[in-house]
């Protein structure tokens, strides 16, 4: 991989046309290393035709994300689990 890439939160704008928080925010475990950590410390490439989200320690693809006209495909194939704070839950 080149070091051309963006970090994560180039996939704030794309991912709010999908979920109603933050995903910037949320923290992710890759399926190739393991490592975990939040959406914005991925190393992402776009914008054409879409954006695809690699994992900083392996570069294993995390997540794909392409808007068309009238949908948005989100492949989080790469991705073990999602955590994502919700803003008006109440603290544990």
């Amino acid at each position: 991989m080149t070091d051309d890439h963006l970090d994560g939160n180039a996939l704030a704008g794309p991912l709010r046309e999908i979920f109603a928080v933050d995903m910037t925010a949320a923290v992710g475990r890759c399926a190739g290393c393991g490592l975990t950590g939040p959406l914005a410390t991925l190393h992402v490439y776009g914008p054409g035709p879409g954006f695809t989200a690699r994992c900083p320690g392996c570069e294993e693809v995390v997540l794909r994300v392409v808007r068309g006209p009238d949908a948005a495909w989100l492949d989080l194939r790469g991705a073990v689990s999602l955590r994502i704070p919700l803003a008006d839950a109440e603290p544990s």
